[in-house]
């Protein structure tokens, strides 16, 4: 179902991530009293009164500002504009109206949306007699709420939800749609890779590292298939964190790993493999999602007939650990393979929801036990009885054999490899558990 899309516009630091936190009963947005930290536009669906919508929490309005970032900024804040069903004009209170927001309201006029006037930090019944200074703006009575305290924004979410288009008759937001994280290094080039997918300036780029604060979800069709791509803000090394912001979207990063279906850990191709990828790639393994290595900017390397292949063998004896990890070398400027990194999300994603049969799964048993036994620990013969699959994602396998504990760690890893040579599982995670006859 095509949802219909409110966004909240502002000048920089009126609240716009505090009520879209608000709307949504937690903490997406990031927060802080730093002017300009939302940067791009931010999606959620918002549920009210039984109606479902998608809010953008978009990034402060710097009109006519020559800065870079600021002039990115206010570009994706009037694309989330054209797009939106309703636009939440949010205003400060206790600032009234200044010469920023007469332009921002002139633009909302001209552009004839559907616009909703809201004067936010009206913490008390006296705050909000100061909220008749925005009538100049040509928009209306303004509606006096507070996003940090929680004043009238059930009052506010009717009033948007009454201003809604009539939904579509078919489903919400596809529950099984795939969640795909980015993940790396910052400026490795997330952004550009899902803005070149969609064929649209989606996301914000620029020069600047550290652009993506946020982790901002796009929902995507792929060859029939429902996706939503996570952009997230580039990881650093931890002693590296110095800004209390980047702290907080390291943490939302971990969170867009640990909530994702599969993770796309994307490398620059200029700079080689560093200790940060790899330490990347143990935060996805860990929580057991599958992945899938995208070497970015290959465009930008010098190659011949060996590059391919050596670099593919230096980056895997580099994630040695990780070997079962897929490999793309795309560009996410020219566009080259960045389809074929769908194409592998779509089959590792097939590969950890896959289930093998209990009887195919007892043949490999007996095979890889007759190609090598187990070895005898203190003095006891270790005898595999049978196995089979418990779960997927990932795909889980329990053992029963006369002694579990006695199995020891590298017939585990024996018995992995065999499973991922028999069966496939490329990308994905595999457990094996065992347990007593």
């Amino acid at each position: 179902m095509n949802l219909p899309v409110v966004a909240i516009v502002g000048r920089p630091n009126v609240g716009k991530s505090s009520l879209f936190n608000r709307f949504l009963r937690r903490n997406l947005a990031v927060v802080d009293e730093q002017p300009g930290v939302t940067r791009d536009r931010n999606y959620a669906v918002c549920d009210w009164a039984g109606s479902q919508f998608y809010l953008i929490d978009t990034g402060g309005i710097v009109p006519q500002s020559k800065d870079l970032m600021e002039k990115a900024i206010t570009d994706q804040t009037d694309f989330a504009i054209n797009e939106s069903d309703v636009v939440v004009f949010l205003v400060d209170a206790r600032v009234g109206a200044d010469p920023t927001d007469l332009r921002i309201a002139r633009d909302l006029n001209r552009a004839g949306k559907n616009c909703l006037l809201v004067a936010n930090k009206s913490d008390s019944e006296q705050a909000e007699t100061e909220v008749y200074d925005f009538l100049k703006l040509g928009l209306g009575e303004a509606m006096p709420v507070s996003a940090t305290v929680g004043r009238n924004i059930g009052e506010l979410l009717d009033a948007i939800v009454a201003r809604l288009p009539s939904p579509e008759a078919a489903q919400a937001e596809a529950e099984d749609s795939v969640r795909v994280a980015l993940v790396g290094r910052p400026n490795v080039g997330k952004s550009s890779f899902i803005n070149k997918l969609i064929n649209q300036q989606r996301l914000l780029v620029t020069p600047v590292a550290g652009t993506t604060r946020d982790s901002v979800d796009t929902p995507f069709e792929f060859e029939g298939k429902k996706y939503v791509l996570i952009d997230t803000a580039g990881l650093r090394r931890k002693y590296k964190v110095h800004e209390n912001i980047e702290f907080y979207t390291n943490l939302r990063t971990d969170r867009a790993i640990d909530g994702c279906d599969v993770a796309v850990v994307m490398l620059d191709a200029t700079q080689g493999t560093a200790g940060q990828d790899l330490r990347i790639l143990d935060k996805v393994a860990s929580v057991r999602r599958p992945a899938i290595l995208a070497v970015n900017k290959w465009d930008l390397v010098e190659k011949d007939t060996k590059t391919a292949d050596d670099f593919t063998r230096e980056l895997k004896a580099a994630i040695a650990r990780h070997a079962h990890v897929p490999v793309v070398y795309i560009s996410a400027l020219t566009g080259q393979r960045v389809t074929k990194v769908m194409s592998m999300v779509s089959k590792v994603d097939e590969e950890n929801r896959r289930r093998i049969e209990t009887a195919e799964l007892n043949r490999f048993l007996k095979t890889a036990v007759s190609r090598k036994h187990p070895p005898a620990r203190k003095g006891k013969y270790i005898k595999l009885n049978y196995v089979t699959q418990s779960e997927t994602a990932p795909p889980t396998f329990v053992f029963f054999c006369n002694y579990p504990e006695l199995v020891d760690k590298s017939y585990i890893s024996y018995l992995s490899n065999r499973l991922r040579a028999e069966f496939g599982f490329e990308g994905v995670p595999i457990r094996l558990k065992f347990r007593k006859k």
